[in-house]
């Protein structure tokens, strides 16, 4: 089964609330899932690779961890993923950034793919696959589905919502990718949306809704 982290920190659940809230503007809405993906990312880079180097600090000399290997790839699921890219780029402004785009058949709930690009040498770099939402799983697993074919081998999936049947149907296709998420919803409707859940992440950030 895919390992999934759910990360209860008290400040990423009470923006979390926030943006549950249907009163919420889309100015504070954007700006509250850069922040929560900001706080996600450091859950999701904890293992990043370090080596040793020698520095100088103002009294003595010591031998201090930094980053190692390719810079890290960030690739958004097309369009709500973008929300979550500052917040990340805050935290590790040198990861490389590639995009997915993918939407919902509104009958089939499948996704359809209409655009594709990402980082060279996906296989050297951690890769990290950013959505506010893991609802069905099927936009989810295609993605990955697509970095994998470029390439990738280490992938988590980064989300704000996840709901027991996107962690079944990602278990499913992919055991590999860690999730790693804010909460782990009751479930989804019959209209695939989470519930409680928070709306259509993409509408909300955009305010297209």
């Amino acid at each position: 089964m895919a390992e999934v982290i759910v990360v209860d920190h008290p400040l990423v659940q009470h923006k979390l609330s926030l943006l549950r809230k249907s009163t919420t503007p889309t100015v504070q809405f954007r700006a509250i899932v850069g922040e929560i993906g900001q706080l996600l990312t450091f859950e999701a880079t904890r293992d990043l690779p370090v080596e040793e180097t020698t520095i100088d600090t103002p009294l003595a000399t010591m031998a201090a961890p930094i980053l190692s290997g390719r810079k890290p790839a960030l690739v958004s699921i097309l369009r709500a993923g973008n929300g979550m890219l500052d917040g990340f780029l805050s935290i590790l402004p040198t990861a490389r950034v590639g995009f997915v785009g993918l939407y919902r058949n509104e009958d089939t709930l499948e996704p359809v793919e209409y655009y594709f690009k990402v980082p060279p040498a996906l296989e050297d770099r951690s890769v990290f696959v950013v959505d506010p939402m893991l609802a069905t799983g099927n936009s989810a697993v295609a993605a990955i589905d697509l970095v994998k074919q470029a390439g990738a081998k280490s992938i988590k999936f980064i989300c704000l919502l996840a709901a027991p049947e996107g962690i079944q149907r990602m278990t499913q296709a992919h055991p590999d990718v860690a999730i790693i998420t804010a909460s782990v919803d009751e479930k989804l409707n019959s209209n695939g949306y989470i519930v409680p859940g928070l709306g259509d992440a993409g509408d909300r950030i955009f305010g297209t809704r």
